[in-house]
């Protein structure tokens, strides 16, 4: 299955904040996935790889 990129993840972050998510189970779960996928790609996009030259650092 194709890996959703941090843009996409942001634009239907957007989505669900202007549709106004529901009480419905499957959607707060399904949002739930998705603000933690977010939150790990902005993570790993952040961080700065050349700091872990030479063994700085461990991932």
């Amino acid at each position: 299955m194709h890996e959703l990129t941090l843009e996409e993840l942001s634009a239907l972050l957007n989505v669900f904040d202007r549709a106004g998510a529901g009480q419905d189970a499957i959607e707060a779960d399904l949002l739930s996935r998705i603000k933690t996928q977010h939150a790990e790609k902005e993570e790993l996009a952040s961080m700065d790889f050349d700091d872990c030259l030479g063994g700085a650092c461990k991932l």
